[in-house]
């Protein structure tokens, strides 16, 4: 969990995207999502934790959406699957596919890292400044 939450942030600051100013994680009730570990790292990363209500099933309505598109486009064309390495690497290419390639009709037909970005220039939205030593 945290190594997905840390290549996140990694490839944000990479794109010039940094996290924090109104960045927010939104998670299900889980005790994995829960944990102080956990939320320790979202709140030194300067991001916002959101938690859903136990029980509620909508909170785990994208999510859902977003698990079968993984099994459409990914899991089930280019299975069986011979070891747990193999099914890693291709998630991790498919995230980034999805990420800054795949058109998205929701949001324009463009991928979401190319919405972001034109978000912020629309709206002259200045992006927080990080120092790294």
């Amino acid at each position: 969990m945290l190594d997905a939450l840390d290549m996140a942030l990694w490839r944000r600051d990479r794109a010039g995207r940094p996290a924090g100013l109104g960045l927010v994680h939104h998670r299900a009730a889980g005790s994995q999502y829960t944990s102080f570990r956990f939320t320790t790292h979202l709140v030194d990363a300067g991001i916002d934790a959101s938690i859903g209500t136990v029980g509620d099933a909508l909170d785990n309505a994208l999510m859902e959406s977003a698990i079968g598109l993984y099994k459409t486009e990914l899991f089930k064309p280019r299975g069986p699957w011979k070891n747990l390495t193999g099914v890693e690497l291709a998630t991790a290419e498919y995230v980034d596919w999805y990420n800054t390639t795949r058109l998205h009709g929701e949001i324009g037909h463009v991928p979401p890292d190319e919405y972001e970005a034109r978000y912020y220039r629309q709206n002259h939205t200045e992006l927080p400044v990080t120092a790294t030593t």
